[in-house]
């Protein structure tokens, strides 16, 4: 494959984590938009590395912020962010707009949740979200909230009777419904109550390695079934030993397109393109993060003291390429490999965001 595909990451993140603002917030719990770095070499890495559009994560996620304020002020923040980048940067609302933002070199960037709280108990409020471009809400982080249980829950409950009503309202706005984080209960409950299809934006496979924050082969199956989406995350929970390489991710995205099909896998990296250039400063730092995930009970199962939140042999501007060699090495198609790295992504984006036309 000597051209690169269309690169969609399902979840990831525009920073450099290198600038000092920017290595500051890594320290703390639960960084805001406005600490993040969007600057040249942000913008150079993701031109670099090929991608096309990214799913970000905005808006309240954990702690004592008040959730609605605190999600409406990050989309001002980020749309300020695309303003002041707009040679770069473009908002995505539609399929369209990724497909405008490869042609013409930018960077699709989509506004994402991980956590639904900001809904508050007013489904209304879904609709507020969609209108200021919000395309993509997780339900739950790895705690349970008022809609349903995360991965870390131990009730595994599913969800409840106002998370069906949530699902209804994203549905009804043509939102992504992301059960990324979620636990398996909820997973289900939430793939058989949508009329739309689903995804997984960020996870691995539990029959690869047995985790919690990984998902299920019924839960994998479900979402496909549904015309779904599943992408396979760059995270240490790839390997029970909390060290997962370049290999692992391979591995996981092979058992996903065994069980989903190879319409329905994706990647969604959780992480940066641009790479951390000082990793022993950045270990000594990494326990009190973790430690402080712990403390707040946001943390999962396999986070350890010495866990890098990244595949440390695939990361930087070549990650994509990388991957791509490495799925050939698999025997894997270009055609497959172009699905795997954006157009399953794209194709699920359709069924969920386009309008309904009505019949004639």
């Amino acid at each position: 494959m000597t051209a690169l595909p269309m690169i969609i990451n399902a979840l990831g993140q525009l920073d450099n984590p290198n600038a000092p603002q920017s290595a500051e917030a890594a320290a703390q719990l639960n960084p805001s938009s406005e600490q993040m770095t969007i600057d040249a070499r942000t913008l150079a890495d993701a031109h670099a590395s090929g991608l096309t559009a990214v799913n970000i994560t905005l808006g309240y996620t954990m702690g004592d912020l008040p959730p609605y304020e605190h999600t409406l002020h990050e989309i001002d923040v980020w749309d300020g962010i695309i303003r002041d980048n707009a040679a770069d940067l473009l908002k995505v609302r539609t399929v369209a707009d990724i497909h405008r933002a490869r042609a013409e070199g930018r960077i699709g960037v989509i506004y994402g949740f991980q956590n639904a709280v900001a809904v508050g108990e007013d489904t209304g409020r879904i609709g507020t979200f969609a209108d200021r471009g919000v395309r993509v809400v997780q339900l739950t982080y790895n705690q349970a909230n008022h809609i349903g249980d995360g991965s870390m829950a131990p009730a595994n409950r599913g969800l409840t009777d106002f998370g069906r009503s949530v699902v209804e309202a994203l549905d009804e706005h043509r939102l992504m419904v992301d059960l990324s984080h979620s636990g398996e209960r909820t997973c289900l409950d939430a793939a058989k109550t949508a009329r739309r299809p689903v995804s997984i934006n960020h996870t691995g496979c539990r029959a690869v390695a047995d985790l919690p924050r990984n998902k299920t082969d019924e839960e994998l199956r479900l979402v496909a079934s549904r015309g779904g989406f599943v992408g396979i995350y760059f995270m240490p929970f790839l390997n029970v030993s909390g060290h997962a390489t370049a290999a692992d991710v391979v591995e996981h995205i092979v058992h996903a397109v065994d069980v989903c099909g190879e319409d329905h896998v994706g990647i969604g990296t959780d992480g940066t393109v641009t790479s951390i250039d000082d990793l022993d400063a950045y270990r000594e730092h990494l326990a009190e993060h973790v430690a402080l995930r712990r403390e707040a009970g946001v943390g999962a199962a396999g986070e350890r003291d010495d866990t890098l939140p990244f595949v440390l042999d695939l990361r930087g501007v070549d990650q994509f390429r990388e991957l791509i060699r490495l799925l050939e090495q698999r025997g894997y198609s270009s055609g497959r490999i172009e699905k795997i790295l954006g157009t399953n992504f794209l194709d699920y984006a359709d069924r969920v965001w386009a309008p309904e036309v009505a019949a004639q």
